[in-house]
C-alpha cells in the first residue's frame, strides 16, 4: 500500500450535516421511550452510542455526490435524510455483524451484545448473560432498521426501489459470508460475491443510484454510477479487508488480524491459499480456529506476503480505482461531482481505517 490519500474536506461538511440529524432523532426518541419507560433508554443508548461513536459517513457522502451529480440542489434536505438513513442501516448491519461474529470491541468501544451481556451479569438478572446480550443487541439493530426507514421517508418510486434492493442485497451478501466463514471456504469467486454483496454495492453503488433518483436522474445515470461504483465497491472491501488482516487497531478500533481470528473468506485469504504450499498451507489452515494466538496471526501475515498474495490484492485495488475514476470522469455529472467522486475513490482506496 502507497501512502494514504487524505479524506476530501467535503467529507466532513456532509458528515456534520448528517450526524445532526442523526442526534436530532436519536434526542428525540430516548426522550420519548424514557417517559414510557425508563428501562428503554438502554438499547436506545447502546444505538446512539454506536451511531454517534465516528464513522467515515461515506455512504452519506457518495448519496450526496450522486445527488448533486445528477442535479440536485446540495442544501435540499432530502439528501440529508437519506444520508442519514444510510447510516442507521448500516447501523443495523453492523450490530447484527457483531453478534454473528462474536466480535468485542466495535470503534474502539465493547460491543453491544457484550456490553448488555455485562449489563445481565452485574445485576444478577436471571437466565443467561449471553443470549440476553445478543437478544437486546438484535434489537438495537432492528431499531436502527425501523429508523432507517422512517429517515427515508416519503420518497419517489425509484428511490423505494434502489432503496428495497440495497437492503435485501445486504442481507444476502451477511449470509454468504455467514454461510462462508462456517464452511471455511477459501474460493476466490465467494469471496468477491460477498465482497460485492456484504459491502461494495451497498457502500458506495447504491448510495449513488438512491442519489440520483431523488434527483429523478435513476434511469440514464444507473449504469454510468455502476461503472463507477461496482470496481470502486470491490476496491473498498478488499482494502476493509487488508486492513482486517493486517490493520493498526489504534487507528481501526478493532483487534489486530480480526478478520483471521474469524475465519472471514475474503480475496485475499483465497488468494494466499491458492499459492501456499507447506508450512505456509497449514498456517493458512488455522485460519478461523478457537484461540488463535497472536504468534498464529504474526505467521499467517507474513504467508500472506511471502506468496505475493497481498501485494497481488493491493494491485488489483490499484487497478479497480483506476477503473471507477475513468468511469466517473467520462459520466454525465457536474464537474463537482465528478471532482469530489474522483477524491472519494482514491481515498477509499487508499484509507489506513
Amino acid at each position: 500500500m502507497g501512502s494514504p490519500s487524505p479524506a476530501p474536506s467535503s467529507l466532513g461538511t456532509l458528515a456534520g450535516r448528517v450526524d445532526a440529524r442523526l442526534a436530532e432523532l436519536l434526542d428525540g426518541e430516548i426522550a420519548r421511550w424514557r417517559a414510557v419507560d425508563p428501562l428503554l433508554e438502554d438499547p436506545l443508548r447502546a444505538l446512539e452510542a454506536l451511531v454517534m461513536a465516528g464513522g467515515k459517513r461515506l455512504r452519506p457522502a457518495f448519496c450526496h455526490w450522486g445527488f448533486v451529480g445528477a442535479g440536485g440542489d446540495p442544501d435540499d434536505p432530502r439528501v440529508v435524510e437519506a444520508g442519514a438513513a444510510l447510516e442507521m442501516l448500516h447501523a443495523f448491519a453492523l450490530v447484527h455483524d457483531d453478534v454473528m461474529d462474536g466480535a468485542d470491541t466495535r470503534r474502539g468501544r465493547r460491543t453491544a451484545h457484550l456490553a448488555f451481556a455485562d449489563q445481565h451479569g452485574a445485576g444478577h438478572w436471571r437466565g443467561e448473560s449471553r443470549r440476553f446480550g445478543e437478544g437486546a443487541a438484535i434489537l438495537v439493530g432492528d431499531l436502527a432498521h425501523v429508523y432507517a426507514d422512517i429517515l427515508i421517508g416519503d420518497v419517489p418510486a425509484d428511490v423505494v426501489d434502489v432503496w428495497h434492493e440495497l437492503r435485501l442485497e445486504l442481507n444476502i451478501g451477511q449470509y454468504l459470508d455467514l454461510a462462508g466463514t462456517a464452511r471455511g471456504d477459501r474460493d476466490p469467486a465467494l469471496a468477491a460475491r460477498i465482497a460485492r454483496y456484504k459491502s461494495g454495492k451497498y457502500t458506495i453503488e447504491r448510495p449513488l443510484h438512491v442519489g440520483a433518483a431523488l434527483a429523478g436522474r435513476r434511469a440514464d445515470l444507473e449504469g454510468p454510477l455502476s461503472a463507477y461504483g461496482a470496481p470502486l465497491g470491490e476496491a473498498f472491501q478488499m482494502r476493509d479487508d487488508v486492513l482486517g488482516a493486517f490493520g493498526d487497531p489504534h487507528r481501526t478500533g478493532k483487534p489486530v488480524g480480526k478478520d483471521l481470528r474469524e475465519g472471514k473468506p475474503t480475496p485475499l485469504l483465497a488468494a494466499a491459499a491458492a499459492r501456499a504450499s507447506g508450512e505456509g498451507a497449514a498456517l493458512l489452515d488455522k485460519v478461523g480456529a478457537p484461540g488463535l494466538s497472536d504468534a498464529d496471526v504474526a505467521g499467517i501475515q507474513r504467508v500472506m506476503v511471502d506468496t505475493g498474495a497481498l501485494a497481488l490484492i493491493e494491485t488489483r485495488i490499484d487497478d479497480l480505482t483506476a477503473v471507477a475514476i475513468d468511469a466517473i470522469e467520462a459520466a454525465d455529472v457536474t464537474p463537482e461531482a465528478r471532482d469530489e467522486l474522483v477524491d472519494l475513490a482514491r481515498y477509499v482506496a487508499r484509507r489506513d481505517a
